[in-house]
């Protein structure tokens, strides 16, 4: 993944945030106290292993929910994904308009700038990339640093 998205760092120059950092998001918490989380997270993920992910395409939000658009980013299909994230959202609610139905598993490459040049970067054709996910990451943004992890398998 790494490799692709610096294959396609020339091609974002133009729009006005291309991210240097790329993360695949399960799930948002509007929480600081992540020691407190992060157990909570482990009790409702209990037995969960590690699930495979798989980069489709190029795809793009003309209008996000938050933000400058177009957002320019890497499909992924995991319905292991969608099914922590349906699991975490069913415990601690979703963020309107972001989560729950409105999830997309997606990798962000760039932001703002114009839909002609997100729409040229969607018509190109990608090999597809497969992993597997084998932690998920507390990330607080508030702070900008990780702030947890918790491997896959879970046990509690």
């Amino acid at each position: 993944m790494k490799r692709l998205a610096a294959t396609l760092h020339p091609r974002l120059a133009g729009f006005e945030r291309v991210r240097e950092r790329h993360s695949l998001v399960c799930k948002r918490f509007e929480s600081e106290d992540y020691a407190h989380l992060s157990e909570r997270v482990r009790r409702v993920l209990d037995g969960t292993t590690s699930i495979e992910a798989r980069v489709t395409g190029i795809e793009l939000f003309e209008e996000p929910v938050r933000g400058p658009g177009p957002v320019v980013y890497l499909a992924v299909a995991s319905p292991g994904l969608v099914a922590i994230h349906e699991r975490l959202v069913d415990t601690f609610g979703a963020i309107a308009d972001l989560e729950g139905e409105a999830y997309v598993p997606h990798i962000t490459l760039a932001r703002g700038g114009s839909v002609d040049r997100a729409e040229a970067l969607r018509s190109r054709t990608v090999d597809p990339i497969e992993w597997s996910i084998s932690e998920l990451r507390f990330y607080d943004a508030t702070h900008d640093e990780r702030a947890g992890t918790l491997s896959l398998p879970v046990s509690y």
